[in-house]
């Protein structure tokens, strides 16, 4: 796959200040809370789209915002999609064996430690954003610590994991996978958006073009992982592949077919890159990133 010559800086970039954050940030104690704290390193560092934290500096980067304080955020975004990650895979859930290409947390450290590794990455992202070394402001990080709240509860990112399960005993039809799918994983990815424009001090009325623009990559985000999951290779995806179908659960690519699919898709990257019709040049990283999210094989 041709990833164009700034987005794949980008992608490396934001990648490795992920990476060395988290490894600043989890470092391993002298005490019996040794093992949670590797299960989390194994978890959070190394692999992965950092799609999350990418969309944080790319939104951020439209208004200047301080280095530090995008990185911050972006990294109590991207422990929340770590958590979520670790406990979607173990057996009560998705009962994976594989993320990123490496066995599951609760594979290794074991079903009970992986809760706790879980549970302890989504109170660090709140930890994370409540200190003031994320922003001086404290309106700024309240409004990021509501955002984020709001995105990965019962309302966005878990309440979407509830319909998911709940889709293996229902017939869902387009419009219930579309919220689903709005919630379960749209919603994070609109946080992080959104984040960005809090960092910048963008009043939420002035948000407007961002919010389509996250909704939109967020749905064609999803059926790009359908069509993976039914057309992809599971090495390069890191991951198992068609689960959904051997669940009999509803998707998007079951509900349209596979061209219906892709042409929705192409059809809501355009629309999202149209949102940004307001921003010059500035955006271009936005833009790619919206066509990185249709074309990418993992």
């Amino acid at each position: 796959m041709f990833v164009p010559p700034t987005l794949r800086v980008a992608l490396h970039q934001v990648g490795a200040e992920i990476d060395r954050r988290f490894d600043a940030l989890l470092a391993v104690p002298d005490d019996p809370r040794a093992d949670l704290y590797h299960a989390m390193r194994h978890a959070a560092i190394g692999g992965g789209k950092r799609l999350r934290p990418l969309l944080v500096f790319a939104t951020a980067g439209l208004f200047g915002v301080d280095y530090g304080a995008t990185a911050r955020t972006a990294c109590a975004i991207e422990a929340i999609h770590v958590y979520s990650l670790i406990h979607d895979d173990l057996p009560a859930m998705d009962d994976d064996d594989v993320r990123r290409g490496r066995p599951t947390v609760h594979k290794v450290h074991g079903e009970a430690t992986a809760i706790l590794a879980g549970d302890c990455l989504h109170a660090l992202a709140f930890e994370w954003l409540a200190d003031a070394a994320t922003h001086p402001d404290p309106f700024v990080r309240a409004e990021l610590i509501a955002e984020l709240a709001r995105a990965s509860g019962p309302n966005g990112m878990a309440g979407g994991q509830m319909m998911d399960l709940e889709a293996e005993k229902a017939r869902f039809d387009l419009n219930t996978v579309t919220r689903l799918q709005a919630m379960k994983t749209g919603a994070l990815i609109s946080c992080a958006v959104e984040s960005g424009a809090i960092l910048g001090r963008v009043a939420p009325d002035g948000r407007t073009g961002l919010r389509g623009y996250a909704r939109d990559i967020g749905l064609a985000f999803q059926i790009a992982d359908d069509l993976l999951d039914v057309e992809g290779d599971e090495d390069k995806a890191g991951k198992k592949l068609r689960k959904d179908q051997g669940a009999g659960k509803e998707t998007f690519v079951s509900l349209l077919g596979i061209d219906r699919a892709r042409a929705q898709a192409g059809m809501l990257v355009e629309q999202a890159m149209e949102h940004l019709h307001g921003h010059g040049a500035e955006a271009d990283l936005l833009r790619a990133i919206a066509r990185f999210v249709l074309d990418r094989d993992r």
